[in-house]
């Protein structure tokens, strides 16, 4: 039945209810996560990326449904560009579950793993920073032309998600594999 399954293309339960839960921890991080630092228009929240990452270490269709829900619940309490930088994270997630479909050795293997955090890490910040750029550009962020655009684009928003994304990475490694040591959630990591 399982094969059936996966060749129609229909999800099982519990790839449905590891999605929807990676989506609610996501939403929720941001919420009540006491380690926030605010420097609009950037937003760093200690572990806001770890259920994407989680998720892209199950599957791609996994990793972009909770992108997309995470950036559902980021449209409905954050302004334009921080929910729009959320979208962004599609982008990387969906990337990095295909690599990750395709050589899941990548996980196992400690510089492989480093390499493949800081390449997403550079991809996240890169998209981060082109929705940056279009307010920035697009003079929807007047009261930051003050700082200037290498500050506010190239350092705070680009070097700034890179260390975001490798520290939450990080994280959610070590969920990961801590969780891979439960029958039930091994079962759905395997590819």
């Amino acid at each position: 039945m399982e094969n059936i399954n996966r060749s129609a293309g229909v999800w099982s339960a519990q790839k449905l209810t590891a999605a929807a839960l990676l989506t609610a921890v996501g939403i929720m991080i941001p919420m009540v996560m006491p380690i926030k630092v605010m420097i609009e228009p950037a937003s760093f929240t200690l572990a806001s990326h770890v259920a994407i990452f989680i998720a892209m270490m199950l599957s791609p269709a996994i990793a972009a449904a909770v992108a997309a829900g995470t950036t559902v619940g980021f449209l409905i309490s954050f302004p334009p560009v921080i929910a729009l930088r959320a979208a962004s994270h599609l982008v990387f997630a969906l990337v990095g579950g295909l690599w990750l479909q395709k050589r899941p050795e990548t996980l196992a293997s400690p510089v492989k793993v480093h390499a493949f955090s800081f390449l997403i890490a550079i991809l996240h910040s890169l998209c981060e920073v082109a929705v940056v750029c279009a307010f920035y550009f697009g003079g929807s962020m007047t009261s930051y032309y003050k700082f200037g655009f290498f500050y506010t684009v190239v350092l705070l928003m680009g070097v700034g998600s890179v260390v975001h994304s490798l520290v939450d990475f990080e994280i959610a490694l070590v969920i990961y594999k801590l969780l891979c040591k439960q029958r039930s959630f091994a079962a759905l990591a395997r590819r």
